[in-house]
């Protein structure tokens, strides 16, 4: 807040005792406004943003301390000073007590010490200001972190029941493939058998066959080539092997498609018949 912005009303019923303020605080840049009655006051407060305060004790009608302790009530940021006589002291000591008054001066006050009690003012002012600015500046970034971290965690939970549908849908693929009446192998690109089922494991050695192994440690070479020719190729086709035929089965290729086309195959085997 710049001085410019810093408003004070003054409030006296004599005219020389606001003029005598005018004269003192024209130059300090603040903005200055003026009332002969708390009355006045307090039509001026209502239209205007005040800062500070600066009152007479003795007027009609409403005497300073009055004023100043409805102006706490209905402006309680509005810091007030009081200017007084010796003889209003008590008076003064009782509204302090009760936090109606801020500062006070004894008539005639010091300009000087008045001046620089108005600049302490301000910045204090200042000082509250931003930390008003500071709270709702932090208020709005807990806001902030508060709904982010419910999103993050409405998207974790969506994640984690994406995972765990994707885990049960693995499981039952993994247990229907493992019951199919019909034998079935994976076979990546690099001849590695990645997937097996249980029938194709009893097809081809009593042993079972391991996921990871290589081609190699499973079937004989003439297998192989034509395994390889189909990965090379991507194209469908029957495995003719006596391999296969002396076990009584009859082995198909089926190369992968979509996302994973040119990286593998399935290898099926069927029963032969008669």
């Amino acid at each position: 807040m710049e001085d410019k912005d810093f408003a004070i009303l003054c409030v006296d019923d004599e005219k020389s005792i606001l003029n005598a303020l005018k004269r003192l605080l024209r130059r300090e840049g603040y903005q200055l406004l003026f009332a002969n009655s708390g009355k006045e006051g307090l039509e001026i407060l209502q239209a205007h943003k005040v800062h500070l305060v600066i009152s007479d004790q003795r007027m009609p009608e409403m005497s300073g301390t009055e004023f100043l302790e409805i102006v706490k009530e209905k402006y309680p940021d509005v810091l007030r000073i009081i200017l007084t006589g010796y003889s209003d002291i008590d008076s003064i000591t009782e509204s302090i007590n009760k936090g109606n008054i801020y500062k006070f001066f004894f008539k005639p006050w010091n300009d000087m010490r008045l001046k620089s009690e108005i600049r302490q003012i301000t910045e204090q002012i200042r000082l509250i200001q931003a930390n008003k600015q500071l709270d709702k500046t932090v208020v709005q970034q807990n806001k902030a972190l508060h709904e982010m971290n419910s999103k993050v965690e409405h998207m974790v939970r969506e994640r984690t029941q994406k995972i765990e549908l994707e885990k049960h849908v693995l499981q039952f693929s993994h247990a229907i493939l493992e019951d199919l009446p019909l034998s079935v192998m994976g076979i990546d690109n690099d001849g590695v058998i990645v997937t097996t089922n249980k029938k194709a494991q009893e097809a081809i050695c009593k042993e079972g066959i391991k996921r990871g192994c290589l081609l190699s440690d499973c079937f004989p070479e003439e297998v192989i080539d034509q395994i390889k020719q189909s990965l090379e190729t991507g194209r469908q086709r029957n495995i003719d092997a006596d391999y296969f035929k002396d076990r009584g089965w009859a082995a198909n290729l089926l190369p992968l498609t979509g996302a994973y086309e040119g990286k593998g195959v399935i290898l099926t085997m069927n029963e032969l018949k008669g």
